[in-house]
């Protein structure tokens, strides 16, 4: 990719890591741009199966760069388009990290703020150590949420839950983090990213159109009513068995008792 973020592949589990350790990993417009291309990357590699994200050094993503690289241009320096957008580069890099079909996770390996823990929360699962920290901040830059926090926050900790973090903007330590289930894994020590990438070879070791049509089964009926939820789910079944060999596979590893070998076909 670039130095500012790196891509690396083991088998089918490609690991992306948010480089500006010096910013704590803080999101600039460069970097954001380089996560949207990341994204359309991942999509579209069929050797990718599962995603996870870090950040190096000492931080996960500290939020947005507000030292020059995040700076919000004057109306006089925009373009019409510009001006016009209505999601802004967070809220785009928001909709790419959730709209990637593969399973992601982020590999929280200390402060996880403001737009930072947004792009946390936008993978579709989160793993941490004694390193990691969580905080808004939204609150105390005189702001409310965005980067999709508002959208995240509530569906994986509830409603009143998220609001306390929103409201206070205070820091959440990893026991925390865990207990209100900011963290589905909490590792020992500075394992982390261990722990995420063995969660993402867990995941990768399944027949990878079936774990993608999961995916968007899931995504689509957290917000829709019960009906529509298994029509969908029917229509999920059919995608899941478009790829016929790992159907095959499934079949035979059960009945001649081995571990199945998928191959996406």
């Amino acid at each position: 990719m670039s130095e500012i973020l790196g891509l690396e592949r083991d088998g089918h589990v490609a690991v992306a890591t948010l480089n500006r350790p010096e910013r704590l990993n803080a999101l600039s417009a460069e970097l954001s741009a380089e996560l949207l291309g990341l994204c359309r990357e991942v999509n579209d590699d069929d050797s990718i199966w599962t995603l996870v994200i870090t950040g190096a050094g000492r931080g996960f993503c500290s939020g947005v760069d507000l030292s020059g690289g995040g700076r919000r241009r004057e109306l006089s320096e925009q373009s019409h388009s510009e001006r016009l957008d209505e999601l802004g580069w967070v809220g785009r890099q928001a909709l790419a990290v959730s709209g990637i079909a593969k399973p992601t996770m982020a590999a929280v390996n200390g402060v996880a703020a403001g737009a930072g823990m947004s792009l946390a929360l936008a993978c579709d699962l989160r793993t941490g150590d004694s390193r990691s920290r969580f905080r808004t901040v939204f609150a105390e830059r005189s702001l409310s949420p965005d980067s999709g926090m508002s959208y995240f926050l509530p569906r994986i900790v509830g409603y009143a839950r998220a609001a306390d973090l929103i409201f206070t903007s205070r820091d959440v330590g990893a026991e925390e983090a865990y207990r209100l289930g900011l963290l589905d894994r909490l590792a020992e020590g500075e394992g982390a990213l261990d722990a995420a990438v063995e969660l993402a070879t867990s995941i990768a070791s399944l027949p990878p159109l079936a774990i993608q049509s999961a995916k968007r089964v899931l995504q689509h009926n957290i917000n829709v009513a019960l009906h529509e939820a298994l029509l969908y789910e029917t229509a999920g079944l059919g995608y899941a068995r478009r790829a016929p060999n790992d159907l095959a596979e499934s079949i035979a590893s059960f009945r001649e008792r081995r571990p199945p070998h998928f191959t996406g076909t």
